[in-house]
């Protein structure tokens, strides 16, 4: 089969491999959507696999099978799969957060395995990936998508629970305001309203982003390269400052206006995948008496996501999609139009 495997940085080809057939306690899925893995492409994330150090969970080394953020149908079944939640030809979900799941480990035995020090992704670690044509994966990766969600939104439900983890992690308060910096796909505005928030600015640079979203309720829109964000949110909030901010984008500058921005006693959360660590500016941060918090992934709230999907309220997810490629393109058309042409990413959503 066809599949676009990870070599290193600035090495991605597209391989013939062996198709994978399920073992005991898998499926077999026919991929059918799927993310790009654009930080993959400058350096690795992480503990990673390299050409000759195998990932210390999935045992592989590079290169491996890209493709974190996918759905698929199920086309057959490994001994001892549990047929009455799944069976061929149920459209599924992946949820692809591996963590090493050892008693010893203090995160994963406390039931929070996104910061297991040795968490990796089916795509990124080994074990498969969605940019391939098919995937053989453990049964507990995987969620059945409700009826009437289709493949293409299924695809959408990894990058959209990142934004859901940050949100439960801040613990916004419905009435609470809040600030997203970078309004990337993942930041869909509309999963700040689900939790109640009664007011959300976005900060982007990119038009076509700010206005994608207007679409999806934003209350204010922020061009951080011809206006102080910082003031403009303390304007639109009565001079209060906004309760929550998430630094979506992580740069130094997005760093420094979100605790500009945020209220004194507000709570600041770093969202973003950071390439080098940012300074603090500490006398802001002790005067406001500011809360600085991270969050990392997610970590089993895909079935709550799912059901809120189900449930109407993120009824515009459609809408972050604004281009369709094949494998063959994932290079020209994908992974090398975002990372070098900087204009096209106001284009793309996902």
């Amino acid at each position: 089969m066809k599949a676009i495997q990870y070599y290193g940085p600035g090495d991605i080809r597209l391989d013939d491999v062996p198709e994978p057939m399920p073992e005991a306690g898998q499926v077999k899925l026919k991929v059918r959507l799927c993310g790009s893995d654009v930080h993959s492409y400058f350096a690795f994330l992480p503990p990673s696999p390299t050409l000759t150090d195998v990932h210390p969970v999935t045992k592989e080394r590079l290169p491996v099978v890209m493709g974190h953020e996918f759905s698929g149908t199920i086309v057959a079944l490994g001994p001892g799969v549990d047929t009455e939640r799944l069976s061929v030809g149920k459209n599924v979900v992946i949820e692809p957060l591996i963590s090493c799941m050892e008693p010893t480990c203090k995160p994963c035995s406390a039931g929070t395995r996104n910061i297991c020090p040795l968490a990796t992704f089916i795509g990124i670690g080994g074990w498969g990936g969605g940019l391939a044509e098919y995937i053989a994966i453990k049964q507990e990766f995987v969620h059945v998508l409700p009826d009437g969600i289709s493949l293409e939104i299924g695809a959408l439900i990894e990058p959209l629970s990142v934004a859901w983890h940050a949100v439960k992690i801040s613990k916004l308060h419905k009435g609470n305001s809040a600030l997203i910096i970078g309004a990337g796909p993942v930041r869909t505005t509309f999963t700040y309203r689900a939790f109640g928030a009664s007011w959300v600015g976005i900060s982007e640079p990119a038009a076509r982003r700010r206005e994608t979203a207007l679409k999806l309720s934003a209350s204010a829109l922020f061009d951080p390269l011809s206006s102080d964000v910082a003031a403009e949110t303390f304007k639109a909030t009565g001079g209060l400052g906004a309760d929550v901010v998430y630094d979506c984008a992580g740069t130094q500058a997005t760093f420094d206006a979100a605790l500009k921005a945020a209220r004194p006693r507000g709570t600041v959360v770093q969202v973003a995948v950071w390439d080098k660590s940012p300074t603090l500016d500490i006398m802001t941060l002790q005067r406001k008496e500011l809360f600085l918090t991270s969050s990392q992934g997610y970590d089993r709230e895909h079935p709550e996501i799912l059901q809120a999907v189900a449930d109407g309220k993120f009824l515009l997810l459609g809408d972050l999609i604004t281009k369709k490629i094949p494998l063959e393109e994932l290079m020209t058309g994908g992974i090398k139009v975002l990372a070098e042409d900087k204009d096209s990413q106001s284009e793309c959503g996902r």
